[in-house]
């Protein structure tokens, strides 16, 4: 049997394929990365279910606070995570190159995208396993979850890439991790909202962490159904997102 060479791109499925297992494999190997993505997550989750630090008010500490590290794992990876790492990627010309491959502009983001799901559910597992070990007893709907988890992933994913796409590299790095600070404090992520001076909650609830904290618990920890105000506030700034990466994005 004689072997004929078929020259030409591969289908597109393959390529979106190996482009997803090659982002996973390379964020999954970057140090930084695994500990922002994994490591400071389950940590906080042991470290503050066994010492009492914060007032969770009327939950259970384990009840509060996985929850709350959830929303965590879907900024660190959807928006700090992904921002510095595409920032990175635009500086060194790896993002230009690929633009020119074969493999499409939608499919190289549809990439991104599908790898941060992949190391999401990563987390999940990672997080929910760790919080039932420790005592956890979720409520809720599953299929809430997943649409909160969506829905967030796609806010913080299009604040991450506008960020990205109009920052150079460092100060990308910079203000990514001063924003996962500053939303790990005030975001009601390991210190509940009710804390806060009344003005100021308000405010801390319509961002995309307070919302995604506040929905998830309500639906974990409460047992409520899919909570329509905080859906729409990460729907809103998902679309906001969204539109302004695709409208600000720059490949060089």
């Amino acid at each position: 049997m004689t072997f004929v060479p078929a020259p030409g791109a591969a289908p597109v499925g393959r390529m979106l394929l190996a482009q997803t297992a090659f982002e996973t494999k390379l964020l999954l190997r970057n140090g930084e990365q695994l500990l922002l993505t994994a490591v400071i997550p389950v940590v906080l989750l042991w470290l503050l279910t066994a010492a009492p630090v914060f007032d969770t008010g009327s939950y259970d500490r384990v009840d509060f606070l996985v929850p709350g590290i959830l929303a965590l794992c879907v900024m660190s990876t959807a928006f700090t995570s992904l921002a510095i790492a595409t920032g990175y990627e635009r500086r060194y010309g790896a993002l230009k190159r690929l633009a020119a491959s074969p493999l499409p502009r939608w499919a190289l983001l549809l990439a991104k995208a599908l790898t941060v799901l992949v190391v999401e559910v990563l987390q999940v597992g990672l997080v929910c396993g760790l919080g039932l070990a420790l005592g956890w007893r979720p409520s809720g709907s599953p299929l809430s979850v997943a649409v909160l988890l969506l829905a967030g992933t796609l806010a913080f994913a299009g604040l991450g890439l506008v960020m990205a796409g109009t920052l150079r590299a460092e100060a990308t790095l910079a203000a990514a991790n001063l924003v996962y600070l500053l939303l790990l404090v005030l975001g009601g992520v390991v210190i509940p909202l009710d804390g806060f001076p009344d003005g100021l909650r308000d405010v801390l609830e319509l961002t995309p962490t307070g919302a995604l904290a506040t929905g998830l618990r309500s639906v974990l920890a409460d047992g409520a159904g899919l909570p329509g105000t905080q859906v729409a506030v990460l729907t809103a700034w998902a679309v906001l997102g969204l539109a302004a990466a695709a409208r600000c994005f720059r490949w060089e």
